[in-house]
């Protein structure tokens, strides 16, 4: 019976997980705010400094794509790694594995959740600079695809994030270390285009780059998704996508059948 109730009840499992995880995450929202005003004042004055004392037209577009990336990719790995860290040391974790619900339902309404919330936060923050600055962009229905790759490519990481949290704590370390370097690379702050090659390779190599870059084709270059696919933009991106979220899952399912067989679901 409880194998019954699961299988035509996947929604309320769903809806109950998106509820946990938004109301962790709205308890404390003043750091949220406060986080969110000293990254986009670093942001706006990063650009004021590599513009010589005025914020750049033509660097302000493209760079708003890649840090509106980066907030989805910081604040999703939050709801993704932090979480489930704290749920594993007081136990709750554990405790939701007792449910007849299968790990991967209660693990897509933790990536269901990170993508809402992920996305709200991406969008603030780059609508406050882009007021700020007075920047408008033309919308293009040709973003419409690379922009959903990269919100899955992005998931895909944290769930990459998420599948190492089951082993251990420290890998709130890896999560800064990574998102760090992502922020550094991934055109949040200077176009790719302006990047040596060598160093645009490298960049192409971690999440959300690719993405940036072909979002960045469509709605600034003008190109169809046609266009899009034979530069190849689509296809390393939808590969890059594929990958992470194969090898994430994999991962995740390898270290919770071990987490399950040595009891360690609860502790690390």
């Amino acid at each position: 019976m409880a194998e019954l109730a699961v299988s035509v009840r996947p929604l309320g499992v769903l809806a109950a997980e998106v509820r946990k995880g938004l109301l962790t995450q709205l308890a404390h929202p003043l750091g949220h705010v406060v986080g969110l005003v000293v990254g986009m004042g670093m942001y706006l004055g990063l650009q004021f400094v590599m513009g010589q004392g005025a914020l750049r037209a033509d660097l302000l577009p493209p760079t708003l794509v890649g840090i509106c990336a980066y907030w989805f990719l910081q604040y999703s790995a939050m709801v993704m790694v932090a979480d489930l860290v704290e749920e594993k040391r007081g136990g709750t974790f554990a405790q939701s594995q007792m449910s007849p619900a299968p790990a991967w339902l209660l693990m897509s309404g933790r990536l269901l959740t990170a993508a809402m919330f992920g996305l709200v936060i991406a969008i603030a923050a780059a609508a406050v600079p882009a007021t700020i600055a007075g920047i408008t962009v033309e919308w293009r229905s040709s973003v419409i695809v690379p922009a959903v790759l990269l919100v899955l490519d992005s998931l895909a990481f944290t769930f990459v994030l998420a599948a190492v949290a089951l082993r251990t704590p420290m890998v709130g370390a890896l999560q800064s270390l990574l998102t760090a370097l992502i922020l550094l690379l991934n055109g949040a702050f200077l176009p790719l285009a302006l990047y040596p090659d060598w160093l645009a390779a490298v960049a192409r190599l971690l999440p959300t780059t690719l993405g940036i870059e072909a979002v960045g084709q469509a709605l600034f270059g003008g190109l169809s998704l046609a266009e899009l696919w034979s530069t190849g933009a689509l296809p390393w991106l939808a590969a890059h996508t594929a990958v992470l979220a194969v090898g994430g899952g994999l991962l995740f399912a390898h270290n919770h059948r071990r987490a399950v067989r040595d009891g360690r679901l609860g502790q690390y």
